[in-house]
Parts: C-alpha cells; sequence; structure tokens
C-alpha cells in the first residue's frame, strides 16, 4: 500500500464544500470518482480540512492510499483526464505511511478578496465579496488587523457547529492591502499592472486570474498553525466594519478578548476565500 498527498486546486463555486454528502456534488465525492476510475479501486481520501459551500482551493493537501503501482506524474495526468474543469491535481508524492494531513499540518494559509467598486465585476463574482456599501478603509483595517496577531483564544471568530478540543490558534501574519494578491516577488510574475490578482503565480497554487480593477480590490491574507470553523471569514466581517468606519481600529481587538461570537462582526460570504497552502 502507497501513501500519497496530492496538492490539488479546485473552483469551490458548484459544489456543497470539500466534505461527500449524498444527495449533492463535492470535491472529495468528485476526487473519490476519478480515483476509482484511475486506479480500479474504491478510496477514500482525506484533506487537510473541510472547505464549506463555494469556498476554493489554490493548494489544498489530500492524503490518498492505493495499491496503484502508477509513477506519481502518471497518476496526476490520468486523474487530470478524469476530473471535471473545476478541479485540478497540481502535485502527487509520494510520503511516509503515518501521514496524517490534518494533524501534521504546521501552518496554513487563506485568502480572502474583496471588490468594493461602484459596479460588480461579472467575471469576478465568482472569486470575491462585491461589497457595495461603502468604500473601504484598507489601511486601517490592516491596522486594527494587528491586535489578532500571536497565539489568543479565537471563540469570538468560531460559528458554532465543530468540536474543537481548544479554540487557542496562533496567527503568525495577517495583512489587508488593496491591490494585487499575495506577497514578496509578484512584480517579476508577468502580472498585469492594471489588474488584481485572486492567486499568486508560482508552482502549485493556480496561477492568477485577471479580473477586478486593482484600486477596486482588497485582499487579507491569514497565516495561522491553525483555523476554527468560519474563523477568517469571522476575521474579515469584523475588518471590514472598521474599514467602513463604523467600529474604531481598536475594536477587533476588543472582540477577541470578550470571547464571545456576537461580539464580532458577521461572516463574509463564502465565495471571496481560497486556502492558498498547507505546510508539513
Amino acid at each position: 500500500m502507497r501513501t500519497l498527498r496530492l496538492t490539488i486546486a479546485y473552483d469551490g463555486t458548484d459544489y456543497a464544500g470539500w466534505q461527500f454528502q449524498p444527495d449533492q456534488p463535492t470535491v472529495q465525492q468528485t476526487l473519490e470518482t476519478a480515483l476509482e476510475k484511475v486506479t480500479g479501486q474504491r478510496i477514500r481520501v482525506l484533506a487537510s480540512g473541510r472547505t464549506d459551500a463555494g469556498v476554493h482551493a489554490l493548494g489544498q493537501a489530500v492524503r490518498v492510499e492505493t495499491e496503484s503501482s502508477l509513477p506519481a506524474d502518471v497518476l496526476r495526468r490520468a486523474l487530470n483526464a478524469n476530473l471535471p474543469d473545476d478541479i485540478a491535481v497540481l502535485d502527487v508524492t509520494e510520503v511516509p505511511e503515518g501521514y496524517h494531513p490534518t494533524s501534521d499540518v504546521v501552518r496554513k494559509r487563506y485568502r480572502y478578496v474583496i471588490h468594493d467598486g461602484p459596479v460588480r465585476d461579472v467575471f469576478h463574482r465568482r472569486y470575491c465579496w462585491h461589497y457595495i456599501y461603502a468604500r473601504l478603509d484598507a489601511e486601517a483595517m490592516h491596522r486594527a488587523a494587528a491586535a489578532l496577531l500571536g497565539k489568543h483564544d479565537f471563540r469570538s471568530f468560531e460559528t458554532s457547529g465543530a468540536e474543537r478540543a481548544t479554540s487557542v490558534r496562533t496567527i503568525f501574519d495577517i495583512s489587508v492591502r488593496r491591490g494585487r494578491a499575495g506577497r514578496e516577488g509578484l512584480d517579476a510574475g508577468g502580472v498585469s499592472p492594471g489588474h488584481c490578482d485572486v492567486a499568486e503565480t508560482g508552482a502549485g497554487e493556480g496561477g492568477y486570474l485577471p479580473h477586478a480593477e486593482r484600486e477596486e480590490c482588497i485582499t487579507i491574507e491569514v497565516e495561522a498553525d491553525g483555523f476554527l470553523y468560519n474563523m477568517v471569514r469571522a476575521i474579515v466581517g469584523t475588518l471590514v466594519e472598521v474599514g467602513r468606519g463604523r467600529r474604531p481600529e481598536s475594536w477587533p481587538g476588543e472582540v477577541l478578548r470578550a470571547m464571545n461570537r456576537r461580539a464580532a462582526g458577521p461572516t463574509a460570504p463564502p465565495q471571496g476565500l481560497f486556502l492558498v497552502r498547507v505546510e508539513y
């Protein structure tokens, strides 16, 4: 028996989330169907985390245990030939037998994209929150987000519905910027300077999607050792309240200390959220 780690990207728009559901299309079910066609085995896969309906991934990690002897690159090509256009296997890697895609995670990075222009971008609508209510102050949101850095109890940013041993997590990096998504080195990536990218250029992260004008696009990135249910979307909803001027920059810190979900802002819609990468 071989243990493999698949790195996959998917557009979550037409799926009821990652996890298998008997009466709705899911990413897990679609991937398992392709695996059965390629290997002849019924394989139950395990991902680094369960993304919700409408949420996307640029680098989801998935464990596959199989008796197939197909070389990794052949398996990748065969799976992609049997998957729909909105799911792609980016990489297949042999890993030790004891590899666990959830408990072995060291860091995860998520990105959230907001388009706050006055007119919706019809081509970008599946990949951002079109915020029509106000022009957001990204700099104020960035300053406010600094209160969330470090190790804290994040229960104020957790939607009920998932059992956790603890709601303590460590945020290593959080940023809010207007314009191009992603971090260092992207200016050399061949991306048109007139657009905002929801996905970084580079191997394993899905290329880029040039749609909204840069000045009408805000990207929020959060990297942590783990995330609670809807944690990123609750953080985004809270920061937006600061960005629209309804709350002071000190407010996210107050929300954090309250340890009560009702103290925080609303949960941002799913379509703007991307799982960027998982580190082990």
